[in-house]
């Protein structure tokens, strides 16, 4: 196998090891003496509604409902799946958060509440509180989306102004609870996947504030109101950590972006090259965690340290990009490209950086490759790499050279797999 072969394949292995189909079975409770209802939200939520499904007795009470991603749906039977939009939400999303708010209400003592989360679940399960309006929202979550500002913070905003995240939707209901989440953010904490509509909220709208002015976010005149009102004590807070709500609600978190770094690094292992996991929760700016790994790929190019050759660099997380450009861009094929332009070339040296929900951003691609003749072949089309970075344009960069990686929805979301194989 080729360089190129064996970093797609070992983003494969890492796609495999977090396939709801595979993971959610083992995690099932036992079906009460009443009914059990199903909801969710994120990009994974439709595959495991069809695992519940499959492995649900078929003589036991079983409904639901769960939002996903337009195009990630896939065929059920007794848990009904809607589309909806994301990363910015959408009025099919809003009306969908409702019905399942209204339907986890009417849950009594002896039914269950078996909540499906995963990444992608705060656009998808927007329903704002009273006075702010999908428009004022959607307006704040794109401001939020392009400032830089991480998920956790991102999330904090949204929590406070949603009547149904932030623990809110546990607070809703009486029945028992268990949450499966599928972890898409760094550390891991269901609070912050998906705004954890069945988790603790430690934050509060004083943080919420707190983000709207580090970024310079001036949000619409409707949610700055309702933000600075809940400041005041003027409106209840989110359920916090210790809150008798949450003594009936278990929040599970069953996929984590670790176990699809460690099924690649075995692959590599298999296949005799040292692989080392080089962190589950990297973050900060794309262009800028591309330079620390290109110095290290250069340390061990040039002097064999920390490691001899062959190794593979792995690692996950979320980085963030600012956006200055009007490029089509998305987090790791800015990574990538930024990668290039610091490696100029180096012989031997490859990478691959991908989105396990096959998302890169907002585009079509899971992600990109690169390879030692990258810069060369771009030289020949005429594309000016450092040019294109400073619009942040990856995507168009690597379009150009045939080098996106396209997985269409993997219906999974443990967040980004980074590998830096230096041969």
């Amino acid at each position: 196998m080729n360089p190129r072969e064996i970093l797609r394949e070992s983003f494969e292995q890492g796609l495999a090891a977090v396939d709801p189909l595979k993971i959610v079975p083992a995690h099932l409770p036992a079906p009460p003496r009443g009914r059990t209802l199903v909801v969710g939200a994120g990009k994974a939520a439709a595959a495991m509604a069809a695992a519940v499904e499959a492995n649900w007795p078929a003589e036991a009470a079983l409904s639901g409902l769960v939002i996903t991603r337009y195009g990630h749906a896939v065929p059920t039977r007794r848990i009904e799946v809607i589309e909806a939009a994301h990363p910015v939400p959408d009025d099919a999303g809003a009306a969908a958060a409702r019905r399942i708010l209204d339907a986890v209400s009417t849950l009594g003592a002896d039914d269950l509440l078996l909540a499906l989360i995963s990444g992608g679940g705060s656009s998808l399960l927007s329903l704002p509180v009273a006075g702010v309006g999908m428009d004022d929202l959607r307006a704040v979550t794109r401001d939020l989306l392009r400032c830089g500002a991480t998920i956790q913070e991102i999330n904090t905003v949204r929590k406070h102004v949603s009547v149904i995240q932030g623990g809110r939707l546990a607070a809703a209901c009486k029945a028992p609870g268990l949450a499966l989440v599928i972890s898409d953010v760094t550390g891991d904490d269901p609070t912050h996947v998906a705004s954890g509509p069945c988790a603790p909220d430690p934050t509060r709208y004083e943080d919420a504030l707190v983000v709207l002015e580090r970024y310079g976010v001036t949000p619409p005149l409707s949610v700055g109101h309702h933000l600075e009102r809940g400041a005041r004590g003027e409106i209840d807070e989110t359920p916090k950590p210790g809150d008798a709500v949450f003594g009936h609600v278990e929040n599970r978190v069953i996929a984590t972006s670790h176990d699809a770094l460690s099924a690649g690094s075995a692959y590599f292992e298999k296949l005799g090259i040292f692989s080392r996991i080089l962190g589950d929760s990297v973050s900060g700016e794309a262009s800028e965690v591309a330079k620390v790994y290109g110095a290290l790929a250069r340390e061990i190019k040039t002097h064999s340290e920390p490691w001899p050759t062959p190794v593979a660099l792995i690692s996950g997380g979320e980085t963030t990009v600012t956006v200055h450009g009007g490029g089509r861009g998305g987090r790791n094929c800015e990574f990538l490209l930024s990668l290039a332009v610091d490696l100029q070339g180096l012989a031997g040296v490859y990478a691959l950086a991908c989105d396990t929900d096959g998302i890169d951003g907002t585009e079509s691609n899971a992600g990109a490759l690169l390879a030692p003749d990258t810069l060369p072949r771009a030289r020949a089309l005429g594309l000016r790499a450092e040019r294109m970075l400073a619009d942040n344009d990856g995507y168009g960069f690597f379009e150009r050279l045939n080098d996106l990686i396209v997985t269409g929805p993997t219906r999974t979301n443990v967040n980004d797999y980074r590998v830096i194989l230096v041969m």
